[in-house]
């Protein structure tokens, strides 16, 4: 008999936005999100639902919200993502997105070129993570 799983992947992530109309306008447009639905959740607080065009990916729930703290942690006393977003062309994703005037950090290359990854900053100042690595799994469409 197959084992139970307790956990079988990530369901969705939350994004805190200021805005929602304006973070979803955002990420549809610089990284090609799919809007697709809307609602108030839990009292009063408006999300918004964004699949990207991957076949597993992971749900992005934006949360429209007045805190003014935004995604991302510390990391011996450096700003750090808790999201990465792999990008199949790390580079095409990097250019693209200065292309856009996206706050974009540079491209980073740990060990012999095995992973490579770059910060940057959403509509709403999150801390996002441009990622790729040979250790990831090729993506289906």
């Amino acid at each position: 008999m197959d084992k139970k799983r307790l956990i079988s992947k990530i369901g969705h992530v939350y994004i805190p936005t200021s805005n929602l109309n304006e973070a979803i306008k955002w990420y549809t447009s610089h990284l090609d999100f799919k809007l697709i639905n809307t609602f108030i959740d839990r009292g009063n607080s408006h999300v918004a639902v964004l699949h990207s065009t991957a076949k597993h990916a992971v749900a992005v729930l934006l949360v429209e919200s007045t805190d003014t703290k935004r995604l991302e942690i510390t990391r011996e006393g450096q700003a750090f993502p808790v999201l990465a977003l792999y990008c199949p062309d790390i580079e095409y994703t990097h250019s693209y997105l200065k292309s856009k005037h996206v706050q974009v950090e540079d491209i980073q290359v740990l060990g012999e070129n095995e992973a490579k990854y770059f910060y940057f900053r959403d509509c709403d100042n999150n801390l996002l993570e441009g990622a790729w690595s040979v250790w990831d799994p090729e993506e289906e469409y």
